[in-house]
């Protein structure tokens, strides 16, 4: 692995492509850390009663800050899984904390979901969300975005369609290799 950079695997995809159960499978079977938009802002959305989408969208932005300082405060040597939807900041934004945080290696996990995927599994989830988190009226909207969502492709991309019952062999496969260089 190597030690004299800084470097990042973004496990990225649209809201209920299958990220977060992916990150942690990585995180288990390579031993890496990871740091997740949800895990960050969920604990503050807790102090809240009502949380409408703007805030939620702040909340976001800011756990997004927060991954980026923890990634720049950390030894160069320690790889971190990051669990986001990437595509809800523009990607000039993830360049300018990548650079700032002293990214030099960008790996990529992409979760491709259908439509019809992320909204089954979108809406089979909404009452166990927490409050603040968009609603059923967030599906159609959810549906067109993993239609047309894409990678940021800042470095190699390993594809993954959810929903074909994945076999995560190939992509223990990937990681290793790339991690390795």
């Amino acid at each position: 692995m190597t030690t004299q950079s800084k470097t990042v695997v973004l496990v990225n995809g649209v809201p209920a492509s299958g990220k977060s159960t992916v990150t942690r499978q990585l995180s288990e079977r390579f031993s890496l850390p990871y740091l997740t938009i949800d895990g960050i802002k969920e604990p503050f959305m807790a102090q809240f009663s009502e949380i409408d989408r703007a805030f939620n969208r702040k909340l976001g932005c800011a756990a997004y800050e927060v991954i980026w300082s923890v990634v720049r405060d950390a030894p160069p040597g320690c790889p971190f899984l990051i669990d986001a939807w990437f595509g809800f900041q523009p990607r000039e934004t993830l360049v300018d904390y990548l650079r700032q945080a002293g990214v030099a290696r960008v790996l990529e996990v992409w979760n491709a979901v259908s439509p019809d995927v992320a909204v089954a599994r979108y809406a089979q989830r909404l009452g166990e969300r927490r409050v603040g988190h968009p609603g059923e009226e967030y599906l159609p909207e959810l549906a067109l975005l993993a239609a047309n969502a894409e990678p940021m492709a800042l470095g190699p991309v390993f594809r993954l369609t959810q929903g074909s019952g994945e076999n995560l062999n190939p992509l223990f496969a990937w990681l290793e290799d790339h991690l390795q260089d």
